[in-house]
């Protein structure tokens, strides 16, 4: 019994230092030995097409009993060879694959894993104030409207904060290739960019502007004069300066206002603002088409358009003012509208 035991544990411990590729060469070793073996003990009931379920429900242990040896050399067979060799055979291989399962998600969770992403969202940079509620709201936002991924990409010693809900990268440096190529930054649709120094949001701007020029480009900096510098040689990328200064000299003149700024900015309250392009195919309209139509029919106002070409947006425009195809209509509603009827609502114009 001791030699038993001993023969066990030693064939267990070589087995754990195995490949999968030599783990998976023992296994068809020992189905086709065992095979081979039953065959050769008139075990013909076992070796049919019942023989792939018996030895797992025997290896494993568990013995159901309706499918037994019927002869003195295979019960031998089975309780000196399959049963101890196929149980260490099962145990490792449930213990690899379970081991594999919990490093894969391990890695995931520490942000180590390639990722394979297409038209997301790519946030890069952590705040422990300001990124985790722009990742909910981006979660909110794409909930709503067009379903995109988010990934969170940081070189802090962290976790994934929302895990099952966005992916995660955690990389070296924000300017290194072969780290932010796990996070697809060449595939990304909208890139983020919130560091905790100006300096290194301009570097990491300028990086993902040169690896992808495509990319609607949104960075956060607190010098707007560094904003003004970066967006004079890269003039696409959107420079989001600081505004609470602002906010709470408007605050003090107009009370009230720093609430209806953030309800126009929160997706999840109230009335918001959001965008939409004009369609090429489209003819040019003029404002006034638009604006009661749009009030009608979605119960939504007109705040601004930008011009195709033009570094700003047009706020509270004449109505004079031409719509021409391929211009950004902001305005604002209780929910993003997913499709406009342009051809409906200058119908409706028509006919009032």
């Amino acid at each position: 019994m001791y030699l038993l035991t001993r023969l066990k544990v030693e064939l267990y411990r070589h087995l754990k230092s195995l490949s999968w590729q030599g783990l998976l060469l023992i296994l068809a070793s020992y189905l086709l030995m065992s095979w081979l073996l039953l065959w050769l003990a008139d075990e013909h009931a076992l070796t049919g097409q019942d023989f792939l379920y018996w030895m797992v429900v025997t290896a494993s242990t568990v013995g159901y009993g309706d499918l037994s040896p019927s002869t003195q050399t295979g019960r031998w067979l089975t309780a000196l060879f399959i049963i101890p060799a196929g149980l260490s055979l099962f145990a490792v291989t449930i213990g690899r694959v379970a081991a594999f399962s919990a490093h894969q998600w391990r890695k995931g969770i520490m942000g180590l894993k390639q990722l394979e992403l297409d038209q997301h969202i790519l946030v890069i940079g952590w705040d422990g104030k300001r990124t985790p509620q722009l990742v909910k709201l981006l979660l909110l936002e794409t909930a709503q409207h067009r379903k995109r991924r988010v990934c969170l990409c940081v070189t802090d010693e962290l976790e994934n904060p929302l895990p099952g809900e966005i992916d995660f990268v955690r990389a070296e440096a924000y300017n290194h290739d072969a780290e932010m190529d796990r996070a697809c930054i060449t595939r990304a649709s909208s890139i983020v960019i919130d560091t905790p120094s100006d300096d290194q949001t301009l570097v990491c701007a300028l990086y993902a502007w040169q690896r992808n020029p495509d990319a609607q480009i949104i960075a956060y900096f607190r010098d707007e004069s560094i904003g003004e510098l970066l967006q004079h040689h890269c003039p696409s990328i959107e420079c989001t300066p600081s505004v609470s200064v602002e906010m709470m000299a408007k605050a003090t003149m107009d009370p009230g206002s720093t609430r209806l700024h953030q309800q126009l900015l929160n997706a999840s309250d109230g009335m918001t603002q959001f965008s939409i392009l004009y369609p090429e195919q489209e003819p040019a309209m003029n404002l006034g088409q638009l604006y009661a139509p749009l009030k009608q029919h979605y119960q939504a106002t007109l705040l601004g358009i930008q011009h195709p070409g033009d570094a700003h947006p047009t706020l509270n425009p004449t109505l004079d003012e031409t719509i021409e195809p391929g211009a950004l209509v902001y305005y604002m509603a209780e929910r993003r509208i997913a499709d406009i009827d342009w051809t409906q609502l200058r119908g409706q114009q028509t006919a009032s």
